[in-house]
């Protein structure tokens, strides 16, 4: 193998290797704006709801037994 034959294959792979550290970056990026940020704040809206309704399901309990004494 020739000194220019392996430039040319050590300089494919070595941009193989930054195409595909590139195509990782963006998909890391892609997951976790696509994917787990719409995710947590899913289930932090979904807590959000479940607490919202166990304070007023509390208060009015509370309120009813404090009515009927």
């Amino acid at each position: 193998m020739s000194v220019a034959a392996r430039r040319r294959t050590t300089y494919g792979e070595a941009m193989g290797r930054i195409v595909l550290a590139v195509v990782g970056v963006l998909l890391a990026l892609f997951l976790v704006f696509g994917v787990i940020i719409p995710a947590v704040l899913g289930l932090l809206k979904l807590v959000l709801i479940v607490g919202v309704i166990g304070v007023l399901l509390f208060a009015g309990v509370t309120l009813y037994g404090k009515l009927t004494k």
